[in-house]
């Protein structure tokens, strides 16, 4: 087992997804409902197999009626200031399944264990792949990105922006947007979300 892996079942994002669907006393069919994803997708996330990117996490958040945070803190944790050291961010690698398209990026927790918090930040590694305009996205909420290396092409409606390192963007996420990384180097960004509850 890889480390991704590892740390994927440390978080146990698709455990935290089961309990709280069966707390809410909600089939997995009447989940797929709610958030238009197959009822296959959802098993496998919440048997750890598939790690859904945030954009699907979010889906499945608003239709638990929880926050995102959720997925990202220690349960029974009510500490006001948490540190993650850089060797203890949590990374989640999503693995692709043929039902659904596989965003180009990978992502890490950068508040992992932090309760009842309004933003939720990570760290964003970009793969280098052609752009597809099915990498398209859209949710509620705000996102803020500080592009740290490499280059970026931001596709939001119907405008394209290029970043650079050291650029910043700042948007409401309800516009379908997306990512793809361009430069010379792999793309890193320090992304944060904010989805109203």
């Amino acid at each position: 087992m890889d480390n991704s892996r590892e740390e994927v079942k440390e978080l146990q994002i698709g455990a935290k997804i089961r309990r709280l669907r069966q707390h809410k006393r909600l089939t997995l069919q009447q989940l797929s409902d709610c958030t238009g994803l197959s009822k296959p997708l959802l098993s496998q996330i919440e048997n750890g197999q598939v790690i859904p990117p945030l954009a699907t996490l979010l889906r499945i958040s608003k239709a638990l009626k929880i926050g995102l945070q959720s997925f990202f803190q220690e349960e029974g944790s009510e500490e006001k200031c948490v540190l993650v050291k850089a060797d203890q961010r949590r990374q989640l690698r999503r693995h692709s399944t043929p039902a659904e398209f596989t965003p180009p990026y990978t992502y890490h927790s950068l508040s992992y264990g932090k309760r009842n918090k309004h933003m939720e930040p990570f760290l964003v590694e970009f793969e280098d792949v052609s752009w597809q305009d099915d990498m398209l996205v859209r949710h509620d909420g705000e996102e803020f990105l500080f592009l740290l290396e490499g280059e970026l092409e931001f596709h939001y409606g119907d405008k394209l922006h290029r970043l650079s390192a050291g650029d910043s963007i700042y948007y409401e996420s309800s516009e379908p947007h997306g990512f793809s990384s361009v430069g010379q180097l792999p793309a890193k960004g320090v992304a944060v979300l904010y989805s109203p509850e």
